[in-house]
């Protein structure tokens, strides 16, 4: 059946340029992005935002990675033989490209960081949701609880009571900046004497000890106490 409408000819023929479709796509392609950038931020909520703290040891500061900034630091802390005991990620630097890549790529539920004290690098951090991780398979987990990873980068900065202070610094960070969170957990290896009694002398209680893969682990939990805003 032929049309009478004047103008179906003209919508049938219509051909836009293409630089103004590609402008189009490229707005789309911006919003598809930001929207991947606000769903990263929201799991562990805009964690790069938290700002520096004071402390008895100096200005902290968590700065989410940048691998081509911080991966050469990184791989050779993990090449420390103190590091590797507990972490296994020695070897060539592409190995720690790999692992910070992949949580860089991932969806936002684990954000790796350089530790900054007067801004200096000198500590590795994991701050992850426990309740979007593996962890969730092996131990109860309740909904926004937030695990820490760390480790202290330089033996010169080992043993003198900085990993207590950063951790006790960190998990009031994840407390203040989450308010969802009740609570933030960690699950050293149980041989990690150290890392065991840093965690205990920051606040946090042990509860139970987990087999988990490659170790097994003193599960430690620092709750939010009753005085604490959420």
């Amino acid at each position: 059946m032929h049309s009478t409408d004047a103008s179906a000819d003209d919508t049938l023929d219509l051909h836009l340029p293409e630089e103004f479709v590609a402008l189009f796509r490229g707005a789309a392609d911006d919003r598809a992005r930001a929207a991947v950038a606000r769903a990263r931020e929201d799991l562990l909520d805009r964690l790069a935002d938290w700002g520096p703290s004071a402390t008895p040891v100096g200005v902290f500061h968590l700065v989410p990675v940048d691998v081509e900034r911080d991966a050469p630091l990184v791989a050779r802390w993990m090449n420390d033989p103190a590091v590797a005991a507990y972490w296994e990620l020695t070897g060539p630097r592409s190995v720690t490209v790999d692992h910070l890549s992949a949580q860089l790529a991932g969806d936002g539920r684990s954000i790796p960081c350089v530790g900054m004290l007067d801004g200096v690098p000198m500590s590795y951090w994991e701050i992850y949701r426990a309740d979007l991780d593996p962890l969730a398979r092996y131990c109860p987990v309740r909904p926004h609880d937030t695990g820490v990873h760390l480790l202290i980068g330089d033996e010169a900065d080992r043993g003198r009571g900085l990993g207590t202070a950063l951790i006790r610094t960190v998990a009031d960070l994840v407390l203040a900046g989450r308010p969802a969170c009740t609570r933030v957990l960690a699950e050293p290896d149980v041989r990690n004497r150290a890392s065991v009694a840093a965690f205990l002398g920051a606040g946090f209680r042990p509860v139970a000890e987990v087999e988990l893969p490659g170790k097994r682990a003193a599960l430690m939990v620092r709750e939010r106490a009753a005085r604490e805003p959420r």
